[in-house]
């Protein structure tokens, strides 16, 4: 997986920030920064720090990240908040995962089906190479979730030969590229190499 691709992950760990629609520009932006961090990634920089802007991550999650997303995962977004929170959004289909539940009547996907918005809101902590998200609340149209079933949705759509049991959304993770912290704040994301 391409970093770029991870990047935007982070940052969406995924209510619509953009500003306007969906920019070439600011999508082409955020990808030459990224090449820009691989490079420099490569040669163990110390204390560079490049920034990202909300319409930048939100055209590049819009525009180039939103056509390699798992089928079932459309219309990505995030909005970066103060003091590392973001909120992420995502159309989900969840006819797919309801289809391998177990269907019984305490059983929320039991109860759901089609294209709907999920989001998620927490914090992410970063310093030292790693980082952890810590979610605060989940949704699916605006009704809130435990944070069980959007666990089994990101484990779902997730999922991989190399990952068989998708990813943890509790589990800490190395940063790529020599990257050593993420900071958030309102509209901007800092990556420090």
């Amino acid at each position: 997986m391409r970093l770029s691709t991870i990047l935007a992950a982070l940052l969406a760990s995924s209510t619509l920030a953009l500003a306007g629609a969906p920019s070439s520009q600011h999508a082409a932006a955020f990808e030459a920064k990224m090449n820009a961090i691989i490079a420099r990634g490569e040669s163990r920089p110390t204390g560079h720090q490049t920034e990202f802007v909300a319409d930048e991550v939100n055209s590049y999650l819009q525009l180039r990240l939103a056509a390699k997303l798992p089928t079932g995962v459309a219309d990505p977004a995030v909005t970066l908040q103060d003091a590392g929170r973001l909120s992420g959004r995502a159309i989900v289909d969840l006819d797919g995962i309801r289809k391998k539940s177990s269907g019984g009547w305490l059983d929320p996907t039991a109860y759901l089906g089609g294209k709907l918005p999920v989001t998620a809101t927490g914090t992410l902590k970063t310093a030292n190479g790693t980082g952890q998200f810590s979610l605060e609340t989940a949704e699916i149209s605006g009704i809130p979730i435990p944070k069980s079933f959007l666990q089994e949705l990101v484990s779902y759509y997730t999922k991989s030969p190399d990952n068989p049991n998708g990813i943890n959304i509790d589990a800490p993770f190395q940063l790529p590229v020599q990257i050593q912290r993420i900071d958030v704040v309102t509209d901007r994301a800092t990556v420090v190499q």
